[in-house]
């Protein structure tokens, strides 16, 4: 069953809320926000790359205290092991049993921050749960609950002590972008606040976790005519053929793609979505997932530069699709 015009309107309504509270820490950066939202309520996880000191871990404490759910912070280091990441099992001499303990991974919104300060073995303890929400310890499964994103950031500056992020890793990521430095008139606003150091701290929580797993439940049915799915599967061909790249936009990219872009509509109070979202999305969504052939790279190709050409060479549809 799509999603019918009240019900689009409701999502657009919430999502506005949403938006509105978290603006309310993160100044100035609203387009930041919004991806985020959509990756939330997409089902999937953002990776936010910049400069220290932009506001990278107050937009995940903003996002978290905006939803009335579990929250946790990891703090990736070189000595961090795969079991404080997810857990470990435990034996009771009490109970003469083995009892699993939860690591932080198990929580709602998880705040992974600088993720490529520790060891690829690390990095590796989040792939499962990332793709498939669950975690597996000692050959026992363990389901992690609806809503779940992690929220990872990451100094693309500074190298030492750093490790670079494997392919496999960045695909789990349905967006990968960076907040940047505030204009001047957020910039003054936030000199005015100086007294004030966590301005998520003061945030309240404006949807519940129960409320989320509805809106991402609605998103999923906003209408996706066979045009643009087929321009989506002709940009990420596209990719993988570029002379530039090594490997193009995965199957779980374009997947991706089509769960933000409903989201996007729905944000916008449309039950349908348009190949305008798709545009508005893919230097978040694809931009991260394509390898570069080295040569090409040394010659000062990049992969920003490599999509706006395929966008640019692949007509979209023009046909405005309604339901």
């Amino acid at each position: 069953m799509s999603m019918t015009e009240e019900q689009a309107s409701w999502f657009a309504e919430t999502f506005a809320q949403i938006l509105t509270n978290v603006g309310r820490a993160v100044l100035g950066k609203p387009e930041a926000v919004r991806l985020i939202i959509i990756s939330m309520l997409a089902e999937g996880h953002v990776l936010l790359e910049d400069a220290p000191g932009t506001g990278k871990t107050m937009l995940a404490r903003a996002l978290a205290a905006t939803v009335q759910g579990t929250t946790s912070r990891i703090q990736f280091t070189p000595d961090l092991l795969p079991s404080d990441v997810t857990g470990i099992t435990i034996y009771d001499q009490k109970t003469q049993a083995f009892e699993f303990h939860r690591g932080p991974i198990f929580a709602n919104v998880v705040l992974a921050d600088e993720i490529n300060r520790a060891s690829p073995k690390t990095q590796s303890a989040l792939l499962e749960v990332m793709e498939e929400s669950r975690v597996t310890v000692d050959g026992t499964t363990y389901t992690q609950e609806r809503p779940f994103m992690v929220i990872a950031t990451q100094n693309p500056i500074e190298q030492a002590g750093t490790y670079r992020l494997p392919e496999a890793q960045l695909d789990r990521f349905l967006v990968k972008t960076s907040m940047g430095y505030p204009d001047h008139a957020a910039t003054v606003e936030l000199l005015a606040g100086a007294a004030t150091r966590d301005r998520s701290a003061a945030l309240s929580a404006v949807i519940t976790s129960e409320a989320v797993r509805d809106m991402a439940d609605l998103a999923a049915t906003v209408h996706t005519d066979t045009s643009v799915l087929e321009y989506i599967a002709r940009l990420t061909a596209a990719t993988r053929e570029a002379p530039e790249t090594r490997l193009g936009v995965s199957v779980r990219g374009a997947l991706a793609m089509v769960r933000a872009a409903k989201v996007r509509a729905a944000s916008e109070g449309r039950n349908f979505v348009l190949p305008d979202d798709v545009i508005a999305l893919a230097p978040s969504v694809f931009t991260h997932r394509l390898v570069m052939d080295p040569e090409a790279e040394f010659a000062g190709a990049t992969a920003s530069a490599v999509l706006e050409q395929v966008l640019a060479s692949i007509a979209a549809p023009q046909q405005r699709v309604a339901v």
